[in-house]
């Protein structure tokens, strides 16, 4: 029997070693640099569902109000987390290239612009935030949109608290500092949800508690992040004066990834956005059951979602030595990681759906519609997801960010949005032909990816 444990320890290490071994990386290595992604994902999620389950005791009119501002801030904060991600490409990058200077010059960089976008968003969101919803959700009810206006506003004073920290962590993940990011992340989404106990459930407060905790839990990030970066982090060694000087020669490099990225998200998340916008026009029913069938997508979704993060890393130092070979060959293995995690987490979550629905308190006549949902992403996600969206992560990391870019924008609003409209609302197949629409845009994606990842563009940008 010890001889066969033996062996299958060898096998194991041996295909490691074949997949995940390369001139920068050990299968050690890559381990190292995604498990705490991939606990901090898990965190997040976990802590979301926690979240929505806790203002659901509210009420659906909570529930919906809350699902309806979260689609407006997911769509403004990818734009911060974009321009993070153009500072984690070049610093990885940088690192790659063993040039330590040039990465605490990009960290400082990025910190300093994700910074000021997310300034000049929140004033913008705040001053026209009536404008805003009544065009994007105006046929909602009265009660809906009073909540939605006082949580959109409370967002929106949080921006750059969560762009900063975006920056940050960003700049941790390119030098594949990322264990010091989980330990962030875990004491800002734990003091959330602390405070969301306390301010909802005990002093039933509301969507006014959820504010309250957002606001506060994204500042003691912000802050945490920052001592770690000045005080403890070896690895960047930022000194806080240098985040207002500015330097146009390394914020052009990172906006070079960073902007058609913040473009791409823009987009993307402004297609998804108006999809809401159809949902809206379902009913609060309707919106209630797409917020709590996301909490479960996003649940199947952790493990992939670790990935396509780490992939930037992985990628990002291969490429700053030019090393094509081991970039191809993490990505392949990121990929079939990806749809075997999916295939795993679908098999844990939908035989516990009925427990776990029980979260939410839903109505009873749209538990049906939810598991439907959740359903249908969790059979096609193994085949498409992956190529979807770690791919495209794995060519951004490359600099090929203008094609990632431009087939988002493409997909997205000439099949997701045009389709979710035809099937949702003219042919009247509601919140489910709206999802259906989503699952086809995957596929198209997945396809468009596939094949420029097999030629030879997407690698041909040098960054640095």
């Amino acid at each position: 029997m010890a001889s066969v444990k033996i062996s299958l320890k060898e096998k194991t290490v041996r295909f490691l070693d074949k997949h995940l071994t390369g001139e920068l990386f050990t299968y050690q290595d890559i381990i190292r640099i995604t498990l705490p992604i991939l606990v901090d994902q898990a965190f997040i999620v976990i802590m979301s569902m926690l979240n929505t389950a806790m203002i659901s005791s509210a009420g659906m009119d909570a529930v919906s109000a809350v699902n309806m501002v979260d689609a407006i801030n997911i769509f403004l904060i990818q734009v911060f987390v974009a321009v993070a991600t153009g500072g984690t490409v070049i610093v990885a990058q940088y690192k790659g290239q063993g040039n330590t200077k040039m990465v605490a010059k990009t960290a400082t960089q990025s910190i300093f612009v994700v910074g000021l976008i997310s300034i000049i968003l929140g004033i913008l969101m705040i001053v026209f935030n009536e404008s805003i919803l009544g065009l994007l959700f105006g046929s909602a009810e009265p009660v809906v949109l009073q909540n939605a206006k006082l949580y959109l506003i409370g967002s929106s004073l949080s921006y750059p608290f969560i762009a900063i920290y975006q920056g940050v962590t960003g700049a941790l993940r390119g030098v594949g500092d990322t264990k010091p990011v989980l330990g962030l992340s875990v004491l800002m989404n734990a003091m959330n949800t602390l405070l969301n106990v306390v301010f909802i459930t005990l002093l039933q407060l509301s969507v006014t508690g959820l504010v309250l905790s957002v606001i506060i839990a994204r500042l003691i990030g912000m802050i945490a992040a920052l001592i770690y970066l000045v005080k403890f982090n070896e690895s960047i060694k930022l000194v806080i004066k240098d985040l207002f000087k500015i330097d146009f020669s390394i914020q052009k490099k990172v906006m070079f990834i960073g902007i058609p990225f913040a473009a791409e998200q823009l987009f993307f998340n402004g297609g998804k956005l108006l999809t809401q916008t159809f949902i809206v026009q379902l009913g609060t029913l309707a919106i209630a059951a797409n917020a709590i069938a996301n909490s479960f997508v996003m649940l199947l979704q952790i493990g992939p979602v670790a990935l396509s993060i780490a992939i930037v890393t992985v990628v990002g130092q291969c490429l700053g030595r030019r090393n094509v070979v081991d970039a191809r060959k993490f990505i392949t293995a990121f990929l079939g990681m990806g749809a075997l995690i999916f295939i795993v987490s679908a098999a844990l979550v939908l035989p516990l759906f009925p427990i776990l629905i029980r979260l939410f308190n839903p109505e009873q006549e749209i538990i049906a519609t939810i598991f439907t949902l959740v359903f249908i992403c969790a059979v096609t996600q193994p085949f498409l997801w992956p190529h979807s969206f770690i791919l495209p992560s794995s060519l951004r990391a490359a600099g090929d960010s203008t094609f990632t870019t431009m087939t988002s924008l493409l997909t997205m609003w000439s099949i997701r949005v045009v389709l979710g409209y035809v099937l949702g609302i003219s042919f009247g197949f509601g919140i489910v032909g709206v999802w259906v629409a989503m699952v086809i845009e995957w596929s198209v994606r997945a396809l468009i990816f596939t094949l420029r990842f097999r030629g030879e563009k997407w690698y041909r940008r040098e960054l640095v």
